[in-house]
């Protein structure tokens, strides 16, 4: 009797692994923070039944990880009753990721009847819609889902959520849908601090306007295009555009996180604080609200680089305590993929004088795996800062620095750390001009920079004053081959 149904539980996974739902898609357990990914997605549900179905089949999906069988068919049942009141046209077009997922987490049950049931639903719906595989179609709706979800579940997905979104507005050019989360993809990637040879970096522009020509109402894509006009200095569309998608939808917290960080950065901070206040009422669980309001305090310290030499900085408990407060309330629930609020604060931690703290924070961060490439870059610019400015150890500091170059990713971050080694090691060899350690970083440098001449002639006088340095001698070694 077991080796039967084992046999059938093999055959219908062989059925489900040809599914397009959350359970065939990139983000497995192994690669997303599933308590975080669930407050997350409880907080995505106050942004209006337009988006709540993918929501709730995303968070069955998180719960079915977790082993909560039960909350999933629920999540399902929820997902399946918006489809039916808000696409009663496209039902079943709409359903069948829904339905795929029913059927993986009946599947996970030990419930393979009911699972087969819901691939032979699936059958009837996509023969029509496609010559491909029995159990799926490759419509506009099933690319537009799995774009929401990549983009709702970690950055490293954004890239291909950009492609799926593109995929079914080539079927489907005109749903703001899907040109919204076209945008969305594109907003989040222009916010990575890779360079702009790679990606234009206002491309999203184009289509939030899309959006509002298509539904002057979306506020959404109101604040988030406000977002970018600030930053190409076209602040009075930007003003208007905040103001008019406050007074349509102030009291959906995704509008007002938003507007709040455009407040911030308009130097309105108390008008920043005042409605990410009001948004965390909505969604107490957020971590990007802490983050934002950490950094409006951050905002009314004056909080500069300069800070080393103005003393006053230092002589505000209170809201070096709410920063305090509020960085680490934003990486609680995310330690592995909130790299930002970790490293603000460390960086407040600085500024009240606690180093061992912040000594702690950077040590764990540097430790880290599998992030992505621009994080690890941050982490070792601010933690080569601390180790050159706070524990005056250049050998850590050029350690760090030199880690953030050799990871291939074009940053600021990147360019950072290549801008204070070249001026360490001009210091140094002014000082003395047969500082081996300070002629190997300029042969790197030059050699990261393609320019082999150099790199050549600095490896060469290096290895005259560090004749036994095996990675010069293999460093020289590759540049004459």
């Amino acid at each position: 009797m077991n080796i039967m149904s084992n046999t059938l539980g093999d055959l219908l996974k062989e059925k489900l692994n040809q599914l397009q739902c959350h359970f065939t898609w990139r983000p497995q357990k192994e690669t997303i923070d599933l308590d975080d990914m669930m407050l997350r997605l409880q907080d995505s549900l106050t942004l209006g039944k337009k988006y709540q179905a993918a929501s709730y089949n995303q968070l069955a999906f998180v719960n079915c990880l977790q082993g909560h069988f039960e909350e999933a068919i629920q999540n399902l049942k929820e997902a399946e009753k918006i489809l039916r009141e808000n696409h009663q046209d496209e039902f079943e077009r709409r359903s069948i990721i829904t339905y795929g997922n029913f059927a993986w987490v009946h599947y996970h049950m030990g419930q393979l009847t009911e699972a087969q049931s819901y691939l032979d639903k699936l059958e009837m719906i996509c023969k029509p819609l496609s010559d491909g595989p029995r159990y799926t179609a490759m419509i506009p709706e099933v690319y537009g889902e799995k774009g929401w979800s990549l983009v709702s579940s970690a950055a490293e997905y954004y890239e291909e959520a950009n492609e799926c979104f593109a995929k079914a507005l080539e079927q489907d050019p005109d749903n703001t849908e899907w040109i919204m989360g076209y945008a969305t993809a594109l907003f989040r990637l222009e916010s990575f601090s890779g360079t702009a040879e790679s990606r234009d970096q206002n491309q999203s522009v184009k289509y939030f306007r899309r959006v509002l020509e298509l539904d002057p109402d979306d506020a959404m894509a109101m604040v988030q295009l406000a977002l970018k006009l600030q930053r190409l200095g076209q602040n009075e569309e930007a003003n208007e555009l905040v103001e008019q998608a406050l007074k349509k939808n102030s009291d959906l917290p995704y509008v007002l996180r938003y507007a709040a960080k455009y407040y911030r950065q308009s130097k309105s901070v108390e008008k920043a604080i005042e409605l990410l206040k009001k948004a965390l009422e909505l969604t107490p669980h957020s971590g990007f609200l802490h983050h934002q309001i950490g950094l409006c305090y951050r905002s009314k310290l004056k909080y500069t680089h300069s800070r080393r030499r103005n003393p006053e900085f230092q002589q505000n408990p209170v809201l070096i305590n709410l920063c305090k407060y509020h960085f680490e309330k934003a990486f609680d629930h995310r330690p592995r993929s909130f790299i930002r609020a970790q490293l603000d604060f460390a960086d407040i931690c600085i500024t009240s004088g606690e180093y061992s703290r912040a000594e702690e924070i950077y040590r764990r961060l540097v430790e880290l795996v599998d992030i992505r490439p621009e994080n690890m870059q941050s982490i070792c610019l601010e933690a080569g800062l601390f180790e050159l400015y706070q524990k005056r150890s250049e050998t850590n500091a050029v350690s760090l620095f030199l880690k953030g170059v050799k990871i291939e990713y074009n940053s600021r971050e990147r360019g950072k750390c290549r801008m204070n080694l070249e001026k360490w090691a001009d210091r140094k060899l002014s000082v003395n001009a047969q500082d081996s350690e300070a002629l190997g970083v300029k042969a790197f440098l030059y050699q990261l920079k393609g320019i082999k001449g150099k790199a050549t002639e600095y490896f060469e006088k290096t290895l005259e004053f560090d004749p036994g340095n095996e990675e010069y001698v293999s460093a020289l070694s590759q540049l004459h081959i």
